[in-house]
């Protein structure tokens, strides 16, 4: 209490410390708390950054994505789930900056018409799924759009190459939009990424059968591009023990497909 009856206000943000700072945005949300561990911990994020300098990009486009990739650190960090704040962040700020060189490279690699073709096939399947009560297959969609089922093919596989599944998307998702599950994904191929998208369609309808730390575990490994050592660092396993709890999701996400469709 102070002397005028009221409580002791709480430390300037300014003085406390890195640890103080994180318990009090992940109690609070406070923004001021969380600009402030931005500041401190940007020379992490900058010294992440540099280590793509020489891929054509400069520091500064570099350290804005890296910047993001810290405050999404930030907003995620739980100190009794994982170690040291900066042992968290790494991979998070690495993961983003990957993100972005992927994302780069695709803008870069594919053809002008293919990309200017997603706005055209984006909204042919938003109507057929409508129309139909399903996700349409290439076919339709070539059909649809006057494409030819290569192209659509080609267009949706380049797009979600540089682009990784969020699991959290609505799997029951019928109109396609930024920010729903990614085209790709539902949308039926039938070529040589047919097995890739069956895992990703199935990761997204049956999370719900996972514990949370499992579907962490998956975030990590298929949103975030983690490797098994980075995602055993963020949740305080072994990387072996990383590589069962992969294995024993996915193996129960086939086995709870199964059922599904045994029950339709």
């Amino acid at each position: 209490m102070n002397d005028n009856g009221g409580s002791t206000a709480e430390p300037e943000i300014g003085l406390e410390s890195d640890e103080q700072l994180l318990r009090r945005f992940a109690t609070t949300r406070d923004q001021a708390a969380r600009e402030e561990l931005a500041t401190r911990f940007l020379p992490l994020a900058s010294g992440l950054a540099a280590r793509y300098r020489d891929r054509g990009e400069s520091m500064e486009d570099l350290e804005q994505v890296a910047r993001l990739g810290l405050l999404k650190a930030i907003d995620g960090y739980d100190d009794k789930r994982a170690n040291s704040f900066g042992a968290y962040a790494t991979p998070t700020i690495l993961g983003e900056l990957r993100r972005h060189f992927r994302d780069r490279s695709w803008s870069m690699r594919v053809p002008r018409d293919l990309k200017e073709a997603m706005p055209r096939i984006r909204a042919a399947i938003a109507d057929l799924a409508t129309e139909k009560g399903r996700m349409p297959d290439v076919e339709e969609v070539a059909e649809a759009t006057n494409m030819k089922t290569v192209e659509v093919d080609e267009a949706l596989a380049a797009s979600t190459a540089a682009r990784p599944a969020s699991l959290d998307a609505p799997a029951s998702a019928r109109v396609v939009e930024e920010g729903a599950v990614p085209l790709v994904e539902q949308v039926g191929l039938n070529d040589e990424h047919l097995e890739h998208v069956e895992y990703n369609v199935m990761l997204e309808q049956r999370l719900e059968a996972l514990s949370e730390r499992d579907r962490e575990v998956l975030h990590l490994s298929f949103v975030e591009d983690l490797t098994q050592s980075e995602i055993g660092k963020r949740v305080g396993v072994s990387q072996m023990q990383v590589s069962r709890i992969l294995r024993a999701s996915l193996e129960r996400l086939r086995e709870s497909d199964g059922d599904v469709d045994a029950a339709g």
